[in-house]
Order: C-alpha cells, then structure tokens, then sequence
C-alpha cells in the first residue's frame, strides 16, 4: 500500500510528465544518502542544506553504486539526460512543496555540472576506484 508521500510523487511526477516517476523517487533516495554522506544526518531539519552542486555529487556516486555499468541507460530511460534535469525534478519537488530550498538555491545550480558521457563512464569510474585503491 503507498503511502500519501508515494502518491504525492507519483501524482506530481505524472502531472510534470517529463521524466519516469522513478527518477522523481531516485532523487530523493540520492538527497538521503548525499546528507548522510555529509555528515548532515543528526543536523536539524532547517539548517540541513545540500547546495545543488553537491546534490548532484552525490547523485553520481549513488548512481553507481545503485546501477553500476547500467547507470547511463537508467537515466535515459527516465528521459534524465543532463544535469539541469535533475534540477528540474528537485524544483519540480519544491514546487509540489514535497522538497525544501533555500533563497540561494536557484535552478542554475545544476547546469552543465558535468558531461553524462564522461561522469557516467563505467571503465574510466572503474580504473579511478582501482587507483585509489592502490594508494
């Protein structure tokens, strides 16, 4: 059974209808493990903010951590083909007051933050992780 938070996504996410629903879950799968991965966790409510730069930081490693070689045609096929389109589901959230922001937080913030291509290239991800593993 969903819950009226679930509704409320899947309503908004079918009302925008630019990107599949699950994106609109992702995202805030991704703003939960970004806090957490900040140390932001235990910090209260109104004074925990993640600036959209991090957001999206968060949303590549928690991308590849969720889908792995996979991610690049994940996000395609929920129609997320660059950065400004998570922000456009972050403030799409806001709107449906279903997300917060702050005044500083503008749209601008996530675009052009990377390349899908390059961010999302699994062998170029892979042979980073085993450098640093090496170190």
């Amino acid at each position: 059974m969903k819950t009226d938070w679930e509704s409320a996504v899947e309503d908004l996410a079918e009302h925008d209808g630019r990107y599949n629903k699950e994106a609109f879950f992702f995202v805030y799968r991704a703003l939960d493990f970004t806090v957490k991965k900040m140390g932001l966790a235990e910090v209260e409510l109104e004074k925990r903010h993640v600036t959209g730069r991090d957001l999206l930081t968060g949303i590549s490693e928690y991308a590849f951590d969720q889908f792995g070689p996979l991610t690049q045609e994940v996000l395609s096929h929920w129609r997320v083909l660059q950065t400004r389109d998570f922000g456009e589901i972050v403030f799409a959230l806001v709107e449906g007051s279903l997300m917060g922001k702050t005044e500083r937080d503008s749209i601008e913030d996530f675009v052009n933050v990377y390349d899908f291509s390059e961010e999302f290239d699994w062998k170029k991800r892979r042979a980073a992780q085993q450098s640093a593993k090496k170190l």
